[in-house]
């Protein structure tokens, strides 16, 4: 019964381990991004040494909106997976997204964004900084996020 019972396992291992294989055929890994320059071209700071803290934003923009210009004092990349939307830094440095489009930001710089389409632009942002470092600075009153 014993020697039955390992049988079955080692065939059923084989059965399972084909069907898993079998699968992974499928998968397709894609690099959207990767840098160690922002989209303006400037290295990326180091990172910090505390304790880390991701942060990820799904952030919507309606149509005709422009975001008040502010910056970001950790390191952030993004996906645009709807719409368009334009980047502008305060030197008029300017990055075009479109859908699928994938940006590496801009580090302590201020820059804003402005959603010049007919339809909401909608952008997942992975921002890596530390426990209780704020991610955005709004450039008119030093309010944060």
């Amino acid at each position: 019964m014993k020697k039955y019972s390992l049988t079955l396992l080692f065939c059923l291992s084989i059965v399972f381990f084909n069907a898993c294989a079998g699968n992974l055929k499928n998968v397709h890994v894609e690099t959207l991004a990767k840098s160690s320059v922002s989209w303006d071209g400037q290295a990326l700071p180091d990172y910090p040494k505390d304790k880390p803290e991701i942060t990820i934003l799904r952030i919507k923009i309606p149509a005709g909106a422009k975001l008040e210009m502010h910056k970001h004092p950790v390191i952030n990349a993004g996906v645009m997976i709807a719409g368009d939307l334009t980047v502008i830094t305060e030197k008029n440095e300017t990055l075009h997204l479109k859908t699928g489009d994938s940006i590496i930001e801009v580090v302590d710089k201020w820059h804003y964004g402005k959603n010049e389409g007919n339809k909401t632009a909608e952008i997942i942002v992975f921002y890596a900084g530390v426990i209780k470092q704020v991610i955005t600075i709004k450039y008119d009153n030093g309010a944060s996020q």
